[in-house]
C-alpha cells in the first residue's frame, strides 16, 4: 500500500472507532429500563422533585430558552399533558440567564405544564443531557422507558399508543 493510502486507511479506522463509542458514553442512566435519578430543584420559591410524581407517567423534557428546536415541541407537549390525566409533563430548563428563562415562559405562555429552571444543571447532568431538547418517559415506578433526542411531535399515533400501553402495562407500585 502506498503511504498516502495507509494514512487514509488509518484515519478511516480511527473515525469508525470514534463513532462506535457513541456520543452518550459513560455511566449516565440514558439506558431504558433503569431507575431515573431523583433530583430536587429549588428555584424562585418553587420546589420540584422527580420523586413527587411517583405513581404517574412523567415526560421529563430538558430545554433551554436559547434552543430554537425546543419551541417546536411546546404545543404538542401541552396537548399531551391535557390528553392524559395520569401523565405529568415536567419541563426543566437549564438556562444560564434566569431573566431569559422567565421571559421565555411568559412569551410562550407555558402554563399547562410544570416548568422550572435548574440553575445548578444538576438535574440534566444526572441524565447526561447537555444539548436540548432531550426527553425521557418515566413510568409510574420511576423507571426510564424511552428517551427522545431532538424535537418531537408528541401527538403522533406511535407516541400516543405507547403512552396508552404504558398506562395499562405498568401499574404504580403501592407505597408500603
Amino acid at each position: 500500500m502506498p503511504p498516502r493510502s495507509i494514512f487514509r486507511f488509518a484515519a478511516l479506522i480511527a473515525m469508525l472507532a470514534l463513532a462506535a463509542t457513541g456520543c452518550n458514553s459513560g455511566g449516565y442512566p440514558a439506558d431504558i429500563n433503569r431507575p431515573a435519578p431523583n433530583f430536587t430543584i429549588h428555584y424562585d420559591g418553587q420546589t420540584v422533585s422527580l420523586a413527587q410524581y411517583r405513581g404517574k407517567i412523567v415526560v421529563l423534557n430538558f430545554w433551554a430558552s436559547w434552543c430554537t428546536y425546543c419551541a417546536l415541541e411546546w404545543p404538542s407537549l401541552e396537548q399531551l399533558q391535557n390528553q392524559f390525566p395520569n401523565l405529568v409533563v415536567l419541563a426543566v430548563a437549564f438556562d444560564s440567564d434566569p431573566s431569559d428563562y422567565k421571559q421565555y415562559v411568559v412569551d410562550n405562555q407555558l402554563h399547562n405544564m410544570t416548568v422550572i429552571l435548574d440553575p445548578s444543571d444538576k438535574s440534566n447532568l444526572a441524565f447526561g443531557t447537555t444539548r436540548p431538547p432531550e426527553t425521557y418517559i418515566i413510568d409510574p415506578n420511576g423507571i426510564i422507558r424511552r428517551r427522545f433526542i431532538g424535537a418531537q411531535d408528541w401527538n403522533t399515533p406511535e407516541i400516543q399508543t405507547y403512552i396508552r400501553n404504558l398506562e395499562r402495562q405498568v401499574p404504580a407500585k403501592q407505597a408500603t
